[in-house]
This record gives C-alpha cells, structure tokens and sequence, in this order.
C-alpha cells in the first residue's frame, strides 16, 4: 500500500495531461450528474428581506473622531445582531406564521447578511417558496419592530439608531444554490475522483 501514499511522479502527471479526452467528457458527466441531482433533490427557496439600518454617526459623533466611530458602529452592530437572533424575535416569528421551532430557525431556516450601516438582508429557506417569503418578511419585520422598542425603552441600541425595513411584498426568491452551482460541483466531483482512480489505482497495475 505504499505505492497509495508516495507523490505522483513525472510519468503519471504526463498520463494524466495526455488523457485530456477523458477530462473534457469527463466533466461532462459530472455536470449532468450534477443537474440530475438538482432536478431530483432541488435546494430549499430562498427569500430575501431588506432593512435598511441607520447608525446617524454625524448625530452620534459629531466630532470627526474615527476610532471612536469604530467602536460605536461595532458595538451598535452587536447589539442589532443580538437582537435579530434574540428569543423574543424568534419566538414570535415563530408564533405568527411557522410551525418550525426557534431551534430550527437558527439552524437550518434562517440567515443573516449585513453590512455595519445600511442594508441588512434576512434571508429565510423552505421547501415552500411562499413559505419561505413569509418567514423572511416576518422576520424582518419584527427585528425592526423590537429595535424600534427597545430604542423607545431606553435600553438597547443607541437612539440614533433607525432601521426600516424597505421590501415588504413581492420579495426577491430563488432556489439557495444556482443550478451552475450543482454543475460545477459535480464536474469537479468527477475529475477528482478520476484523477485519484488514473494516479494510484491504475498506476498500481
């Protein structure tokens, strides 16, 4: 076996550039086995909600200080994301329009995209595309709804900190994983394992 383990040598990297035949209906193959697995296994809709967050430095800090904006847009970001995550917003995700658990949602639904100020996306994934608009739009909604209360209550992010959320209807949605994705995928799959076949399996007869 230790023919498995030693690095190919000059020979077996030319046989391996010679068989460009084989590479190129190769990944072929590979990307058709990719499309079929789209096609019979599909990734779940994805859906995407936008908020667009405000952290008003110029009211926040007047004083052209950079670093101290650094922290200030660190720390506010923190807590918004703290908050995006929190039970409270999940719970009542959860309770408007989802039989999944709070759990489920951290895990497998949902995820979070943002820049430190300006669009936040909330994305949502389900099987059912209208499903997964909902949780997205749901989401987003009530993250916005918590900041603004918090903010009102004094606790929180900073009372200069807005956010509104800017797509409510008709939310971006498509498949989480593009079909190139699986076509890419799947071709390189092959080659690889073809390649690993010609270098030792081969090489060993």
């Amino acid at each position: 076996m230790h023919w498995l383990f030693s690095p190919p040598s000059l020979d077996d990297l030319i046989r391996l550039l010679k068989a460009w035949r084989f590479w190129s209906v190769g990944a072929l193959i590979g990307a058709l086995i990719g499309a079929a697995v789209y096609y019979v296994a599909p990734p779940p809709y994805r859906a995407r909600a936008t908020v667009v967050v405000d952290f008003n430095l110029e009211q926040a800090w007047p004083q052209d200080t950079d670093r101290q904006q650094f922290y200030y847009l660190e720390r506010e970001t923190r807590k918004l994301k703290e908050i995006a995550w929190s039970d409270a917003v999940l719970e009542t995700v959860v309770e408007m329009n989802s039989d999944a658990t709070v759990q489920q949602l951290r895990a497998e639904i949902l995820s979070l995209s943002q820049p430190a100020n300006g669009g936040w996306h909330f994305y949502a994934d389900h099987r059912d595309p209208e499903r997964a608009r909902s949780l997205a739009s749901t989401w987003a909604q009530v993250f916005v709804e918590q900041v603004h209360f918090q903010t009102g209550m004094g606790e929180g992010p900073n009372s200069f900190v807005e956010a509104t959320q800017t797509q409510i209807a008709q939310l971006p949605r498509g498949r989480s994983l593009s079909l190139s994705t699986y076509l890419f995928v799947g071709a390189i799959a092959f080659l690889t394992t073809a390649s690993f076949f010609i270098l030792f399996f081969n090489k060993n007869k």
